[in-house]
């Protein structure tokens, strides 16, 4: 999804983590697409444009979290 593409009518969340623990600045938002896709968009500075994945982008994304695939060493 390009910076140019409207994201006014989606339903962006953002982590529990992000409010009222000062880490915030860091966060983004994610918002379900039509048809099963993922949004992602900087909470900090939304001006950046959004990044578009599909389900199953997603899903690998997802479940690499979860596996660990992501931690620091």
């Amino acid at each position: 999804m390009p910076a140019s593409t409207p994201s006014a009518g989606l339903a962006w969340r953002k982590s529990s983590f992000s409010n009222g623990n000062g880490g915030g600045d860091g966060c983004v938002e994610v918002a379900f697409l039509p048809g099963g896709g993922v949004a992602v968009r900087d909470t900090k500075d939304r001006s950046l444009g959004v990044h578009r994945f599909t389900a199953q982008e997603w899903a690998a994304f997802v479940a690499g979290v979860r596996a660990g695939e992501f931690d620091r060493p």
